[in-house]
């Protein structure tokens, strides 16, 4: 397969996956259908320009935009840089965030595993086994797995099918085969369906040393990000969700979780 053909095929898979037919894809771009399908069929080869903007309108991740770039044969357009790059841009914006919330925030990247904690996230780790933490803590595993979250956390069958919501909607998304794996692994698990209950938000209920603290939490993103690894990361900050686990909390980080 050539360049051409390789960019094409990508463009329809990603077209496929977002179930616009050539038509949807045409009206939504401007781009004539004649010129999409020879695009897709390999029979012409798509500019820089032609590429991201079929890839704005498909919303396909920067990634995959400079994979389908290369396979045009052109230059990425996104810079990549490591995390933990010394004086990076990316962890230096991340830590701002992160280290001024004062409860727990995590961050991770588009897998979800993580990347960074503050140190109040150190209240998620008890009693956690040391399988799920090394080489990499996937948060999603974390939360769900019998050895991880699981044992303290009070609302598990409503908690957990929040949290697989959240896994369909990334796998629909990406359609990462490691998200795709991590569905598999856990998608049969026997939780409450996700609905509006009685409160505004659903909160994550946890057994503190018998304790329960009460939390909501919100996921953020870096709005326009021109960055690969920037435009993969969320987010996750948790808050108490009223007085008694406002004070329980604060209790907690203030003697460092002892």
């Amino acid at each position: 397969m050539g360049r051409r053909e390789a960019a094409g095929v990508m463009l329809r898979d990603w077209r496929t996956r977002r179930r616009f037919s050539q038509l949807d894809l045409a009206l939504a771009s401007g781009v004539s259908a004649k010129h999409l399908s020879y695009v897709e069929t390999g029979r012409s080869r798509p500019s820089p320009e032609m590429v991201l903007h079929l890839c704005e309108h498909l919303d396909v991740p920067l990634r995959d935009r400079n994979s389908i770039l290369l396979a045009a044969g052109h230059a990425p357009t996104y810079s990549q840089s490591s995390y933990d790059a010394p004086a990076g841009e990316v962890r230096e914006l991340v830590d701002l965030v992160v280290n001024a919330h004062p409860y727990p925030a995590v961050v991770v990247d588009g897998r979800w595993d993580l990347v960074a904690a503050n140190a109040a996230a150190s209240l998620f780790l008890a009693g956690v086994a040391d399988h799920l933490l090394v080489p990499t803590t996937n948060v999603i595993r974390l939360s769900l797995h019998a050895d991880g979250l699981r044992p303290r956390v009070v609302n598990f069958d409503e908690y957990a099918g929040h949290v697989l919501e959240r896994l369909r909607r990334l796998v629909a998304h990406s359609h990462d085969p490691v998200l795709v794996a991590l569905l598999d692994e856990f998608g049969d698990l026997e939780v409450t369906p996700p609905s509006r209950g009685d409160g505004v938000v659903m909160p994550l209920v946890l057994d503190v040393d018998g304790t329960q603290v009460r939390m909501f939490t919100t996921i953020a993103t870096f709005g326009t990000p021109r960055e690969v690894t920037l435009s993969e990361l969320a987010i996750e900050t948790f808050y108490p969700a009223d007085v008694a686990s406002a004070a329980t909390l604060t209790a907690l980080l203030s003697t460092g979780g002892d």
